[in-house]
């Protein structure tokens, strides 16, 4: 089995990605500040490169079949700095969910070893719909 070494780097890139989630959460929350959400984007990009390198950043964005989402994802973010933050979130959310797609399975898994939560992914309807997704291979 392969350890996950947790080095200062990785740990200062899981909290710069933990803080983007947070500035974003309160940018939708304030009525889509758009100098929250743009930190939020800055510090959540910077921590997902911290966390697992610049080359390997570059290589998960620039995929051919991440590009549509690398490409919504940036102009989103554009949208937000220029003043249309409803419109870029949108955006945002759209390239997030292309970007991100096949991590689902892996967090489904996480997701069926927490105590309450992995009684609800247990049941047979939402079961079949996360076995559909199992055989995926994560992106990264």
């Amino acid at each position: 089995m392969v350890s996950f070494e947790m080095n200062d780097r990785k740990k200062i890139g899981l909290g710069l990605t933990g803080f983007g989630i947070f500035f974003s959460f309160l940018g939708i929350i304030f009525f889509f500040d758009k100098g929250l959400l743009a930190m939020g984007n800055i510090l959540f990009v910077s921590g997902v490169t911290l966390t697992i390198g610049l080359k390997s950043t570059m290589q998960f964005f620039m995929k051919r079949q991440n590009f549509k989402g690398t490409i919504s994802f940036g102009v989103g973010f554009f949208f937000i700095v220029i003043g249309w933050p409803i419109f870029g979130m949108i955006l945002e959310a759209y390239g997030f969910i292309v970007l991100f797609s096949g991590f689902w399975p892996t967090l489904a898994v996480f997701m069926q070893r927490i105590p309450i939560l992995g009684w609800l992914f247990q049941q047979p309807y939402i079961r079949s719909l996360l076995d559909r997704y199992r055989g995926r291979r994560v992106p990264v």
